[in-house]
């Protein structure tokens, strides 16, 4: 008896600046993000990029993508992807964009990745600011 729907399996997941594709059908993944330093907030990110890659599982599915503010509850934006695969051998890359994001706060943000309203990953993306240079007074 064979499996009409199967959960698939989360293989990666990455937040980055952007996703090129090759003609090859090769990703590129550009810019990797796991902080963000910004010289002030607030400050919006123009684009950014999450890259998941989904494998063994049957079925037609809903990726949710979200990042939530530093309490953990607001969510700040959310992406949704639906895919299909058709056997366990298979797998889907998704890439959900997330445009005109607005950071108000430093502080730690979270990413979660969702399928079918279960919860796959949750991850941490910092928002700081540097610290300001001290600055020297003149010698009198």
């Amino acid at each position: 008896m064979e499996s009409s729907h199967i959960i698939p399996d989360l293989q990666c997941s990455l937040l980055c600046e952007d996703v090129r594709q090759e003609s090859s059908g090769k990703f590129i993944i550009i810019g990797v993000v796991d902080r963000i330093r910004v010289p002030r907030v607030p400050v919006t990110a123009m684009r950014l990029c999450l890259f998941n890659r989904w494998t063994a599982g049957i079925g037609k599915f809903k990726e949710t993508a979200r990042i939530l503010r530093p309490d953990q509850t607001s969510i700040l934006q959310q992406v949704e992807v639906s895919f299909q695969l058709k056997d366990t051998n298979r797998h889907a890359t998704n890439i959900a964009v997330f445009r005109q994001i607005n950071f108000p706060e430093i502080g730690t943000y979270y990413v979660e990745i969702m399928i079918e309203e279960m919860m796959k990953l949750r991850f941490p993306v910092v928002i700081q600011v540097p610290p300001s240079p001290p600055t020297s007074k003149p010698a009198p």
